[in-house]
């Protein structure tokens, strides 16, 4: 059954929160200590839904699996890797999109992988095409069966080469998952950059493997005969502390983001500060705070890194509610990513949507008929209303529109939030908000 929350808004923001590891890295960590031959130790680890899911999927696998949520201390022993049931498989992955990027691993360790029907938020195709055709370079066999795919590659996997038509993140892990212990060298064109992506070449280099990154997005990895378990502390989690940055900006508040990292960042830094919010840099983090005075209007398109991080949009889109003129958003990473505006207008926001790119260059879901565009009029006075949470991003979203709204809302379906923000509930509480759990 899913979670509501009720919320009366029109209270500022206050306090401290902490950040702990970020959530689209951990889980790709976690997948990677199936590749090494001793036990690996992730700090730094939130306790949050993906966490979870991908430890049970692990320990299905026959790893074995401690984590002390006090702590942040993950540790898993992938010893005794073995092949699951499916249906357990089936049962554990609910709607996380993780299994796809166990295939490699899986195939090097146990010859073969199976993936059931993916699921994960709607807000794109997500397509796993770059995926399957990435594993077919490197000599695996796809077999599609009644409720997913097997993989496997009799003659085992060979370094290759592979040219991203985009620069996907999700195949570029996979590339790097699977080419560190192929047979020979692996050169990857177009790959994403990410500092996840960074972070888990980081994990990947202690475990032993051989990665060189260039300055053009070319990746080259030396197949190695075999990795070893790691020691690693997660980077944050870029994508949580841009939200709250948004809810302190949009309640009118001040909270301080212990953790939070300037480098992996600047792109959002500078967006916040040109549309009104301000920010202090310390060594324990960064504060996020409302100055006082207008919000003002901007136009921006989400790219990938260095670019605006997709994930930064949502919550950025209700703070451009309270700013004054017109603002325009381009989203170019996921094609339907806008859905959750509906809520937004409903809320009071004035919020268009349009197929066409209104960005510096056309995307490629130009002429797709795909409504990619946003065009942002503000202020608006936003009121309290019942809502459903659609996916992660727009689920916090919805907290932080609800937080600046005048009323009461009922925010249903909270849960998927778990999926990727710790403790949520009692960080808002901690913050001052005036909020109460329903089941």
């Amino acid at each position: 059954m899913s979670e509501k929350l009720k919320i009366k808004g029109g209270k500022a923001l206050q306090g401290t929160i902490e950040l702990r590891g970020a959530k689209n890295f951990v889980s790709k960590a976690m997948v990677a200590s199936i590749l090494g031959n001793s036990k690996s130790v992730l700090e730094n680890v939130p306790a949050i839904k993906d966490v979870e899911v991908v430890s049970k999927l692990l320990m299905l696998h026959g790893c074995d699996v401690s984590y002390n949520k006090t702590k942040g201390v993950l540790e898993i022993d992938p010893e005794n890797i073995s092949s699951p049931k499916i249906a357990d498989v089936d049962t554990v992955v609910g709607s996380s999109r993780i299994p796809i990027l166990f295939c490699g691993p899986l195939v090097h360790k146990l010859g073969e992988a199976f993936i059931p029907a993916l699921g994960g938020c709607k807000i794109g195709d997500r397509p796993i095409d770059f995926h399957l055709e990435s594993l077919r370079k490197f000599g695996a066999q796809i077999e599609k069966k009644e409720h997913g795919i097997r993989i496997f590659a009799p003659d085992g996997l060979h370094g290759t080469k592979i040219n991203l038509p985009y620069p996907s993140v999700g195949a570029t892990e996979q590339t790097l998952l699977t080419a560190c212990i192929a047979d020979g060298v692996t050169q990857l064109t177009n790959a994403a950059i990410e500092p996840e992506i960074m972070d888990l070449i980081n994990v990947l280099q202690k475990m032993g493997a051989i990665i060189s990154v260039n300055t053009d997005r070319v990746i080259t990895i030396e197949g190695v005969k075999e990795l070893r378990g790691f020691t690693h502390i997660s980077l944050p989690d870029r994508a949580e502390a841009a939200s709250w940055a948004n809810a302190a900006l949009a309640t009118g508040g001040r909270v301080q983001v212990l953790g939070a990292k300037q480098s992996d960042m600047t792109t959002f830094l500078n967006i916040f500060r040109k549309i009104g919010g301000e920010f202090d840099i310390n060594d324990n983090g960064i504060e996020f705070y409302h100055p006082g005075g207008e919000l003002k209007s901007i136009p921006i398109e989400t790219d990938v890194h260095p670019g605006f991080l997709t994930d930064w949009m949502q919550p950025l889109v209700v703070s451009l509610t309270q700013a004054h003129g017109l603002s325009i958003v381009h989203e170019t990473v996921y094609e339907n990513r806008f859905g959750f505006t509906n809520a937004l207008n409903k809320m009071g926001a004035k919020i268009q949507l349009y197929r066409e790119c209104l960005g510096s260059v056309p995307c490629r879901f130009q002429q797709r008929n795909f409504k990619h565009s946003a065009v942002i009029s503000g202020p608006t006075k936003l009121r309290g209303a019942d809502i459903e949470v659609p996916d992660l991003r727009a689920g916090f979203s919805y907290l932080i529109a609800a937080l600046a709204a005048e009323g009461e809302s009922n925010v249903s379906g909270v849960d998927i939030i778990e999926r990727g923000y710790e403790s949520f509930t009692e960080k808002l509480e901690n913050l001052g908000a005036n909020i109460e759990l329903l089941k």
